[in-house]
Formats: C-alpha cells, structure tokens, sequence
C-alpha cells in the first residue's frame, strides 16, 4: 500500500516534468518545412492545377526523425460526370502521362529530401528524414505496375554529407520504397 502511495505522490511530478520539455523540433520549425515541400509539388507540372491535394504534414518522433507526408495527383483526369465513357486513346493517354510524371516526381523528391534535411537543425545527424507521398488515382484506372505510394528515407547526415559534395550520392542515401 505504501508502495501504491508513493506511486500516487510522483506520478503528477513525473507527468510536470516530460510536460514541460518542448519537443526537439518545434511546430514552427515543421510548418516552414511543410510549406517548402508543397510549393516543390505545386511547381511540378504546369497544366495540372491540382497536383496538391490538401497540404503537406510533417511529425516529428523522437529518436526516428522527421515524416513528411502528402496526397498528389500526378495527372488530372476526365472526371466520370462530365465524361461519362472513356475512349481507350483517352484511357491510354492518361496512363502514359502518370507513367512519364512518376520519375519527375521521384527526382523532385530528392532534392527536397535535401533541402529538408538542410533546414532541421535541431533533428540529429543520426536521426531519419522521411517523404511518403500517396498517389491519388481514380476509380476507372488501369492501376497494374504503378506505385499508390512513395516512400523516401535517408539518415539526416548522409543527406548532407551528399549535398555537401556537390549532390554526388544524393540518390544513393536515400532509400525508396513503392507500394
């Protein structure tokens, strides 16, 4: 019961005490990362207004590092309302033009897996910078062979040790994933 007792006593004490430490990255510090990777996307392709779907997110955990998420549309296409059927010149040309944006969209990834990287002071060489992109698609698409998420991931410090070479490796520390 003592035992209990004591238990009671320290935890409001325990719980002040990690209330109080302020996260290694602040909110501030992930908005301003947020908004570089959405103006990067936004930039992407000129005739597609909508490439951003909803804005970037950014956490951080400590002792993993920092994830960076967003929602992109690499092609917009007809829409089933206005456009009830689809011919298959049609179909194919949308195919073709996710197929050609995809590694745009991978090289763009890159240089902001740097540029993030650059910009976080405060998360530790050793910790993790992390995209993943998720890749909107409709319902009437022809999905085979194409990814519906990117993931980019790097150690903080291979990332700049490869920026600060010039960019000589800078795709080789990164690690991607497609699902």
């Amino acid at each position: 019961m003592k035992t209990f007792s004591l238990l009671l006593l320290l935890l409001p004490a325990a719980f002040s005490a990690t209330a109080g430490n302020a996260p290694r990255v602040a909110r501030s510090t992930l908005a301003i990362s947020e908004k570089n990777l959405d103006d990067r996307l936004k930039r992407l392709w000129d005739d597609n207004p909508f490439v951003l779907i909803g804005p970037s997110r950014g956490v951080y955990l400590d002792g993993y590092g920092v994830v960076m998420t967003a929602e992109v549309n690499l092609f917009t296409g007809p829409t089933m309302m206005m456009h009830p059927a689809f011919t298959k010149e049609e179909l194919a040309h949308y195919r073709q033009k996710r197929s050609e944006r995809l590694p745009q969209l991978k090289q763009m990834l890159v240089q902001a897996m740097a540029a993030t990287a650059a910009s976080l002071d405060p998360v530790p060489p050793d910790e993790q910078i992390v995209i993943v992109i998720f890749l909107s698609h409709y319902g009437w698409e022809d999905m085979t062979g194409m990814p519906v998420q990117l993931t980019m991931q790097a150690p903080k410090k291979k990332l700049l040790e490869a920026q600060r070479a010039g960019g000589a490796g800078l795709e080789a520390a990164i690690q991607v994933t497609e699902f």
